[in-house]
């Protein structure tokens, strides 16, 4: 007999939505397993400082002890900076690595905040990043009916980089609709062009 195929659950569309700065790096991530084990990646594959991207793998290398404290899990974020697509302008040779999941973390000398929950009864609050690692710029949060992608991009444009202030050429946004747990991009430049068009 055919296996039966669930249909998936369809996610409330009037929920929260999280609005980041996007940074032109390049994608990263860090996989902490249950038993100690330490990998790094790309976008596409795992990385080491012997077959690097931008100097993210040998970076973690040398982080490892501070990165360690981010706990089981696959942790994926932005590795930008000089050198690094856009540089927005930082000196030669600092990069930065910025997580995604604004919703989990606060950064290290921040006071957490306590995430909502499903259920009121509960109680979760965020966890605190090492020093070293960063997170995208929140631009805006609230519900999705309310959201105005223009108003928030022409603000972008006109404030420039929140990730890097003083910088004038940021990137875009990634809107991140929580409840159906997807992301959408916008760009300032060429947003209607594929990324495998863009020169």
């Amino acid at each position: 007999m055919t296996e039966f195929k669930i249909f998936p659950k369809i996610a409330r569309y009037s929920r929260e939505v999280i609005v980041t700065e996007k940074i032109d790096g390049t994608n990263a991530s860090i996989f902490i397993g249950e038993d100690g084990e330490f990998l790094t990646g790309s976008r596409t594959r795992w990385i080491t400082p012997d077959k690097d991207n931008y100097g993210f793998a040998r970076w973690c290398e040398d982080n490892k002890t501070e990165l360690m404290k981010l706990g089981v899990g696959h942790h994926f974020g932005e590795w930008w900076g000089s050198g690094v697509q856009r540089g927005y302008g930082l000196v030669k040779g600092e990069k930065r690595f910025s997580l995604f999941n604004v919703i989990r973390w606060c950064l290290h000398d921040q006071t957490p905040q306590q995430i909502p929950m499903g259920d009121p009864t509960k109680i979760k609050m965020q966890d605190i990043l090492p020093s070293c690692v960063g997170l995208v710029p929140i631009l805006w949060r609230g519900c999705f009916d309310d959201l105005n992608t223009s108003t928030i991009m022409e603000d972008l444009i006109t404030h420039g980089s929140y990730a890097v202030p003083g910088f004038m050429k940021p990137e875009g946004i990634v809107i991140f609709h929580v409840a159906g747990c997807v992301g959408f991009k916008k760009t300032i430049e060429k947003d209607d062009t594929p990324k495998s068009k863009k020169k």
